[in-house]
């Protein structure tokens, strides 16, 4: 296949779920298939991520783009019915060059990667287009607009959830397939959206990289919690985690410590530490995997669902004993007491993390059947080959349509 993939942006650094989760996915598809990887360039001539860019394409091509300051662009969004985040990345010249390389590169299909880029995607294109939606965006600012405390900040969000919405619901309709990372934003698109055709891929994993380590030296009692903290699903889950279910465990366990180990935590999330002298906030690590591999029990205790649990995956690679929330565990074929403990209060989340300190053996039966979960359906190759799969279907179904409905 000849792929066209549109983003607004290099994927170097790897510094968030979406950046990471596209790399690895291209990664794999380019050993088979041709990649064209269409972009902005902003004239900040970054080298190292243009240099690198060669490891997920086989073409990149950049169009220019000048983004106007932030008051100019508050200043523009008051008339525009586009939320913010969309209008900033509004290009003909970038609509353009989509017709162009589609018309004279024969590209069999589209690939709109995340929300933003779609604005640019022109009507009636010869090839298949997907949108490949990382999160379920309008559900991020409905969260941001409920817990803003400035009235005239919440005014602002309000509009943008309101704009957001539309704009998702929009473009879902309009693509030819949808593809979710989670079966609860799969189902938000096709339920709430009415897109007409919607799949979803897991979440994956670099087997190779996180491997089980039968020989690391466990550290009883350390807890750990993983997660960018800058997402306020997982500062939410860290205040919960601290404050609810901590004291709990304490009361069972008492030698028990704990690590939350995500990039930018903020404030509230970095004052924890200051509650419990056994609690460390780390912000950003060099490598996860050291902090996996001693932790005797890994948690999840998410109360906000949408997207998807990278972190999660990984610890099930490594084969390490977890305790999530329902809702943390949701995007995950996985069953309580097979493959990891499900605890909804705080008072059954206390009682499996200490069921786990205190019974290792059986934590380690749970790593491995987690670690063989996630090796069978979680591996880059295998998300992969999924997504492939579908791009196919779509160029074959396209080809094989009446000339006349084209």
């Amino acid at each position: 296949m000849n792929i066209l993939w549109l983003k607004n942006e290099l994927l170097h650094p790897l510094h968030d779920d979406r950046r990471t989760r596209s790399y690895h996915l291209l990664r794999e598809l380019r050993r088979e298939h041709e990649v064209t990887y269409l972009t902005f360039d902003e004239g900040r001539g970054d080298a190292e991520a243009i240099a690198r860019a060669s490891e997920y394409c086989t073409t990149l091509v950049g169009v220019p783009i000048r983004i106007p300051s932030r008051y100019r662009q508050l200043a523009r969004s008051v008339a525009s019915p586009l939320p913010q985040a969309v209008a900033t990345h509004r290009s003909a010249a970038m609509e353009q060059k989509i017709t162009e390389i589609v018309r004279n590169n024969s590209i069999d299909v589209l690939v709109c990667d995340s929300l933003t880029p779609a604005v640019n995607v022109p009507a009636q294109l010869p090839v298949p287009t997907i949108l490949f939606q990382h999160r379920v965006e309008a559900l991020s600012w409905h969260e941001k607009t409920v817990r803003a405390r400035n009235p005239l900040r919440q005014q602002y969000l309000l509009r943008q959830w309101y704009r957001m919405y539309a704009f998702e619901r929009s473009q879902c309709r309009r693509v030819d397939h949808v593809i979710a990372v989670s079966p609860e934003d799969r189902a938000w698109f096709s339920v709430e959206y009415g897109a007409r055709h919607v799949s979803a891929i897991p979440t994956g994993i670099d087997a190779a990289v996180f491997e089980p380590c039968p020989n690391a030296s466990v550290e009883p009692g350390e807890v750990l919690f993983v997660g960018a903290m800058d997402e306020t699903s997982n500062a939410d889950a860290a205040s919960y985690l601290v404050t609810a279910i901590l004291p709990r465990v304490r009361e069972l366990a008492s030698d028990v410590t704990l690590s939350i180990v995500g990039r930018d935590p903020p404030p509230n999330v970095r004052a924890l530490a200051r509650l419990d002298a056994r609690v460390h906030v780390t912000g950003a690590v060099a490598d996860v995997r050291q902090y996996l591999a001693r932790a005797a029990v890994v948690v999840v205790p998410l109360r906000i669902g949408g997207g998807t649990r990278r972190e999660m995956a990984e610890a099930m690679a490594m084969e390490r004993p977890i305790v999530s929330t329902t809702i943390g565990a949701e995007t995950f074929p996985v069953r309580d007491g097979e493959h990891l403990l499900i605890a909804d209060t705080p008072e059954q989340f206390a009682t499996a993390i200490a069921r786990l300190i205190d019974d290792p053996a059986f934590g380690r039966e749970l790593g491995r059947r987690a670690g063989a979960l996630a090796r069978l359906e979680f591996d880059w190759s295998e998300v992969a080959t999924r997504f492939a799969g579908t791009c196919r279907q779509l160029i074959d179904a396209r080809s094989e349509a009446p000339l006349m409905t084209r």
